[in-house]
């Protein structure tokens, strides 16, 4: 097998597993009484999350992704999701709170990576928003 044939194998393996993960995460959010709607964004916002960003490149799998949060919200996601605003960073952040607080206590990653994501987050997000105010202003210098 080659190295592309694994990298197709390890990902839709990885997918398997993020379908049971999204599932789950869906019921604990529903737990919290969160709305439908709000639950359904959350999920939405992580599959992209795990699905797409993290087999990106790499077949990382959902609970590694832990440390590359910043990379996405800060540049990936603002070069590659044409939705992207201020406004889907922000509830992009919320979403992988949850995610890694979920993951946290299911036991798949440890507390001080989820305190190291929670303050990335929030020490990072002016420069984010800044950043995808920048890209998005035709008129304004390059962003990157």
């Amino acid at each position: 097998m080659n190295e592309y044939e694994q990298y197709q194998q390890d990902c839709k393996r990885i997918r398997e597993a993020n379908e049971r993960l999204l599932n789950d995460f869906a019921a604990w959010l529903k737990l919290s009484g969160l709305s439908e709607k709000t639950i359904n964004n959350h999920v939405s916002n992580i599959a992209f999350y795990i699905n797409e960003y993290l087999l990106y490149e790499d077949a990382t799998e959902a609970k590694d992704g832990v440390n590359a949060v910043g990379w996405f919200l800060g540049y990936w996601f603002i070069r590659k999701a044409m939705w992207a605003s201020p406004s889907s960073i922000k509830s992009n952040a919320a979403s992988l709170k949850k995610f890694y607080a979920f993951l946290q206590e299911k036991g798949l990653i440890g507390e001080e990576d989820l305190n190291d994501l929670q303050k990335e987050i929030k020490e990072d997000m002016p420069k984010w928003l800044v950043t995808i105010a920048r890209y998005d202003d035709p008129s304004g210098e390059d962003a990157w």
